[in-house]
């Protein structure tokens, strides 16, 4: 007779992470809101894109505020995050609206810095003009 084995599998355990960063990058076309621990590991992440915004509309700070709070609400329930610190990279009307919806998640912001990138050298000039 064969016997019966099955392989017991173990739980696996809960992480938590209760202080993390909040990466918005805020650009014309969309707004991508990721939730990292404290070395830049990510937790959670949600994009206006994947929210079911289309079009000009995953531009807008609505759509950014409720990727916000669909991402903010995954990190609080899953790691049991409740401070961030705050990089904000862009120029779009997202910035704003992500940061605002994260006082009605009950999630406290740490600090708050821009990263945007800026040029150093500029753009190559165009080519002397031959008459």
């Amino acid at each position: 007779m064969a016997e019966n084995t099955t392989a017991v599998k173990k739980k696996k355990s809960k992480r938590t992470v209760a202080t993390g960063q909040m990466h918005v990058l805020a650009t014309f076309n969309n707004t991508i809101i990721t939730f990292t621990d404290t070395n830049g590991g990510a937790l959670t992440q949600a994009s206006a894109g994947g929210c079911g915004f289309r079009g000009s509309k995953k531009g807008t700070a609505y759509a950014a505020q409720v990727a916000a709070e669909k991402a903010g609400n995954a990190a609080k329930q899953t790691y049991g995050l409740s401070k961030v610190d705050v990089f904000v990279k862009g120029v779009g009307l997202g910035r704003d609206a992500a940061l605002r919806s994260l006082v009605g998640l009950g999630i406290q912001v740490e600090g708050i810095k821009d990263v945007t990138g800026m040029p150093h050298g500029g753009v190559r000039p165009k080519k002397a003009r031959r008459i």
